[in-house]
């Protein structure tokens, strides 16, 4: 009985300096401004990374480590209270336990996550944040949207901005289904990017298929850079020697344009 009495009186404590969580009354044009500024700057690069783990369901074995980074630009919109995102962003699996880079997976050969290009519309409709998202090339060209499941929540000082998405849809490799939910946090006392800008995010969903079937669960964390020399050297230099496409966001809408076709 001490014991719990202890644990209880412990649990009340943190309850009094923990900040409380607060739902915000909803978007105005400038919550709006800055999360399409955290999320993508104001027309110069920016590069989040981040990294985490793959895990079974509901087993909870781990089988994989995930890192990767996604590069973003924010250019000009002719529409008023709308942003526009040009984006690519890659990713890697390593093992668990040695941190190498996979290439195969119990014989199978490991696909990188790897999106050439998101294009990404923000729009500012009442006090809701909407999104319209393209992306995929010829037959297999996406338009998803639009969406308005961002939420705004206010921690002590800092803002959250959270995108619960539910994915039910057709793709060229069959019917996909997932959960995912982005929390990114605007801490705006920071100075530093890394800490000023952060990112958690979760999935539920298949397993990647170069693992089999079954269920996994994938969380990573992350935080933005506004240098790609800033980036974390393991994932910087894979980029380099890798994937150089990702080195840099697309440069306008005529490259987005040129990648869809």
């Amino acid at each position: 009985m001490k014991k719990m009495a202890w644990a209880l009186c412990l649990i009340a404590t943190a309850a009094l300096v923990v900040p409380a969580v607060t739902a915000g009354p909803g978007f105005d044009r400038d919550t709006f401004k800055q999360f399409v500024t955290l999320r993508a700057g104001t027309g110069a690069p920016v590069y989040w990374y981040a990294i985490g783990e793959v895990y079974s369901s509901p087993e909870g074995k781990r089988l994989l480590r995930i890192e990767g980074s996604d590069t973003a630009r924010m250019i000009a919109a002719t529409e008023p209270d709308t942003a526009i995102q040009l984006s690519r962003k890659v990713f890697i699996y390593r093992d668990p336990e040695t941190n190498e880079i996979l290439k195969e997976y119990k014989g199978q050969p490991v696909v990188r996550i790897a999106y050439p290009y998101q294009f990404i519309t923000y729009k500012l409709v009442g006090d809701r944040l909407t999104t319209f998202v393209e992306q995929g090339a010829g037959a297999n060209l996406q338009k998803i949207g639009p969406g308005d499941n961002f939420l705004l929540r206010r921690l002590g000082p800092s803002l959250v901005f959270s995108s619960p998405l539910f994915l039910n849809m057709e793709t060229p490799r069959g019917h996909y289904e997932a959960y995912e939910n982005y929390d990114f946090v605007y801490h705006p006392a920071e100075q530093d990017p890394a800490a000023k800008h952060q990112l958690i995010w979760n999935r539920v969903g298949d397993l990647p298929a170069f693992v089999g079937k079954g269920k996994a669960v994938i969380q990573m964390v992350g935080w933005r850079v506004d240098r790609f020399e800033d980036l974390p050297a393991s994932i910087r230099e894979y980029v380099k020697a890798e994937a150089p496409l990702w080195m840099q966001p697309p440069k306008d809408l005529d490259e987005i344009r040129s990648l869809q076709k």
